[in-house]
């Protein structure tokens, strides 16, 4: 045992990447397919996909809410997670990323548990039922993510999990002068999570960042 944290290096990062199970060619087709149509390049990666279908299965989910679906990388992984009846609904405010990301997910081999909805995250997650999912993955607008983790809250049963991506700000967490324009934005709102005492939270050193809570 030691009593002080070993420092994640990138030698460390690329040593995970190596050591988990890898992503398929499916989601490897899926990203060039992305990159061919103009879409942006921005998914989790492969051992955070894993991570998180780690998570989904030792908490038995069934019904998992997205907001941020971009090309499905992530939906169509977790969707991967869940048994036969689950669901992965997965929010898209743009029509062309929503389209493309429902082509993708009807040819996925978890196509029965993707529904993609074209629409605005806080105006799509004020329609689900209270204490309907099982667990929330946010990763859309970062100025959003308070708005977006307030309906979670309500939507995801005590006991669910809430993971919001990017808590690293881009890497550029520590920069006085971030050039990412949403980067301050990551930072308001780790302070929201550090203080939410209705989860119990952890960032885990993962991608970008990766905030998981337990809602209490």
């Amino acid at each position: 045992m030691s009593a002080h944290a070993t420092l994640v290096t990138e030698q460390h990062v690329d040593y995970i990447a190596a050591h988990t199970t890898p992503e398929d060619d499916f989601l490897r087709e899926l990203k060039a397919a992305a990159k061919r149509e103009g879409i942006p390049e921005i998914w989790i990666c492969p051992e955070q996909a894993a991570f998180m279908q780690i998570l989904l299965r030792a908490i038995g989910a069934r019904q998992v809410v997205e907001v941020g679906t971009l090309a499905g990388y992530s939906a169509i992984a977790m969707a991967r997670a869940l048994p036969p009846g689950g669901r992965v609904r997965t929010i898209e405010l743009s029509e062309k990323h929503a389209a493309f990301a429902t082509k993708w997910a009807a040819k996925s081999n978890a196509a029965d548990r993707i529904e993609v909805i074209c629409g605005a995250g806080s105006d799509v997650l004020a329609t689900f039922a209270t204490n309907s999912a099982d667990a929330a993955f946010l990763d859309a607008d970062k100025a959003g993510y308070p708005r977006y983790l307030e309906e979670c809250l309500r939507i995801v049963r005590p006991g669910g999990l809430i993971m919001v991506d990017n808590a690293f700000a881009f890497g550029q967490l520590f920069d006085e002068h971030p050039t990412d324009r949403e980067a301050p934005a990551v930072k308001r709102f780790n302070e929201i999570m550090a203080r939410e005492t209705r989860l119990q939270c952890v960032i885990v050193p993962m991608g970008d960042g990766l905030w998981v809570g337990v809602r209490r």
